[in-house]
């Protein structure tokens, strides 16, 4: 069994989950206070890509990202070219990922005491020292939960990696893109050794969450 895919898929699955949990906290603290009717829009916005088919978001960021996209072209103008690269799948696990954190975290931020955050700006707080001091921290499992999430959801990605990556060996192949080829080639054996390891990670993923829940 290659064990690059592996490597290749935890690697990814850190720095997919990592930088969707900066902008989903980001769109998390943007939305949680509005009252108005763009709450409901920039959160269907926001959660479109977690029932969106994976293919379909392949497609979009092919389009964004592209040679002929505007992301792409701009890219080559630095001679940078994120198509069929590796950078290639983060990107996609990271738009995959997206919408499980930013929702989990709305709700984190949502289900804090309100009285708490109004007493500290009586007391003239600004509010971005109320969500890095207050809320931020009261809402720790939430984000802990949110980022492992953001993890497992990443470890699984593959339709939008498939069309924006592509599947090279050493290189874009990823746990879930080493299955559908080991199958694809017959090779049974591989494709279950791949399998069980998806599975024992994703077990430990949820068992640490479960168990820091209960510990909470």
């Amino acid at each position: 069994m290659d064990y690059s895919p592996i490597l290749i898929s935890l690697k990814t699955s850190v720095c997919a989950a990592g930088i969707a949990f900066v902008f989903g906290m980001m769109a998390a603290r943007w939305t949680y206070s509005m009252k108005s009717w763009r709450k409901g829009f920039l959160d269907a916005v926001f959660t479109l890509p977690l029932v969106l088919p994976p293919t379909v978001i392949g497609f979009l960021l092919l389009l964004l990202c592209g040679k002929n996209g505007p992301a792409g072209y701009l890219l080559q103008k630095f001679g940078c070219r994120l198509i069929f690269s590796w950078e290639a799948t983060v990107l996609a696990a990271a738009v995959a990922a997206f919408p499980l954190i930013y929702r989990t975290l709305r709700a984190a931020f949502e289900q804090f005491d309100s009285n708490i955050l109004d007493s500290a700006r009586t007391l003239g707080l600004s509010e971005q020292t109320i969500f890095f001091r207050i809320l931020l921290p009261g809402s720790i499992s939430g984000c802990i939960a949110a980022a492992v999430l953001g993890f497992a959801r990443s470890l699984g990605e593959f339709g939008a990696t498939l069309m924006i990556a592509g599947n090279i060996p050493g290189r874009t192949q990823t746990i879930p893109t080493a299955i559908w080829s080991a199958v694809e080639g017959n090779e049974m054996t591989n494709a279950a050794a791949y399998v069980a390891v998806v599975l024992v990670l994703s077990f430990a993923v949820m068992i640490f969450l479960n168990s820091y829940t209960l510990q909470r």
